[in-house]
């Protein structure tokens, strides 16, 4: 029965191994070896909180995030202005996914940066042709990348020979070494609470499952539950593997690039284990690049009303993203620090689905029998405050 309804969770669960995570878990291992794996949990603890209620919201309302805030807005001006932003983030968030793939196609093949940027627009139209026929081709596609990427990191941190007391000592008791570490705290809740997923849950459950009858739903949202659990807290888990082998294997190095964290892994332990470490973060990139295009057609589709060919959704964002690309490799800068810097921007963006999510799950107008109880709305809040807070501390301290 479960494997049945995966799909949802599955999809959502990729963008939470993306290249943005690897960006920023691979800087907080490196600058702060351990200490920062308390930031890993905690960003994903409230991204499992808060991918529930989206797709709770799909599955109970019958409708996507978006639509439910295109119908609240009274000004179309307000919808617009809703939309713009929330393509704003997409694009960041697309951003890290194209400089992954771009990244990974340099190290596996030793393709100049450039000419990878070229080659790494065309990744999702790739996997878009193979599954013009049915939806459930991409899931069963992600089902094979996400345990590519699983296992490689697994393989990645048994091999590194990490200091797993440390790593657990860290990941209960909370550090925060200098305001640096508060940039890169952000940057990890931006590159895992993300604003796309939260609008993209709820958009898949509607379609998947947003007509069953409400007995069929009870049933339905167990199962959702479950998923939930299971694939984000995978998720979780690779995630704290990236800061845990960049802290066994790179630190103390404050800023390296993927080309050196390759360099490091291929001269400590063998070409086979850097290897890995790019097809990990190939996989990664191909994957999450999906699932941004997806959220892009949830949000034009619920807030505009207007459908889009994905085809030409990814070809225009991706013309965007090469643009930018081009021009980070020819000023030289560090791409690593250009996809934490796009983490950042999430987590500021982040409030966009997160307090309407907040209201719609906590309404019985909205949710009907399924609406949220005081302890999970309590949760949810709490959730939001956190963010809040990181988000206001890092502005307000710059």
């Amino acid at each position: 029965m479960l494997y049945g309804f995966l799909g949802p969770a599955l999809m959502v669960s990729v963008a939470y191994m993306d290249p943005g995570n690897y960006g920023t878990d691979l800087q907080a291992g490196s600058a702060y070896g351990y200490r920062l794996a308390w930031a890993v949990w905690l960003a994903s603890i409230m991204a499992i909180v808060l991918q529930y209620l989206s797709g709770k919201l799909g599955l109970a309302s019958g409708s996507s995030l978006p639509e439910l805030v295109a119908r609240s807005i009274k000004r179309r001006s307000g919808v617009v202005g809703y939309w713009f932003a929330s393509e704003v983030a997409i694009a960041a968030t697309d951003l890290a996914e194209y400089l992954g793939t771009v990244l990974a196609l340099n190290l596996l093949f030793g393709i100049p940066l450039i000419i990878a940027s070229f080659i790494g627009a065309m990744d999702v139209l790739l996997i878009m042709s193979l599954s013009s026929r049915r939806f459930r081709t991409i899931e069963e596609l992600f089902m094979i990348l996400v345990g590519v990427i699983s296992l490689g990191f697994f393989y990645l941190a048994l091999t590194t020979t990490p200091n797993f007391t440390q790593a657990v000592h860290f990941s209960v008791v909370p550090s925060l070494p200098g305001q640096g570490a508060l940039f890169v705290v952000v940057g990890i809740v931006g590159a895992t609470v993300m604003p796309h997923t939260l609008f993209v849950h709820s958009y898949l459950t509607k379609n998947k499952l947003g007509s069953l009858e409400p007995v069929d739903k009870r049933r339905i949202l167990r199962l959702h539950f479950v998923e939930n659990m299971l694939l984000l807290g995978l998720a979780a888990t690779v995630n704290v593997a990236i800061l845990v082998v960049s802290a066994a294997s790179i630190y103390p190095n404050p800023n390296p690039t993927i080309q050196q964290s390759f360099q490091v892994f291929a001269d400590r332990f063998g070409r086979a284990v850097a290897v890995v470490f790019a097809l990990t973060l190939l996989a990664s990139g191909l994957s999450s690049s999906t699932t941004g295009t997806i959220a892009g057609q949830a949000v034009m589709e619920g807030m505009l009303g207007v459908k889009v060919n994905p085809w030409v959704r990814r070809l225009v964002t991706r013309f965007i993203n090469v643009f930018i690309t081009t021009i980070v490799l020819l000023l030289g800068l560090n791409p690593l620090g250009v996809l934490v810097y796009s983490q950042v921007i999430l987590s500021i963006l982040i409030p966009l689905p997160l307090y309407p999510l907040l209201y719609y799950t906590a309404r019985r107008k909205f949710m009907g029998e399924f609406v949220n109880r005081n302890y999970t709305t309590f949760a949810a809040i709490l959730c939001a405050v956190v963010i809040t807070a990181f988000n206001a501390y890092l502005i307000l301290g710059a």
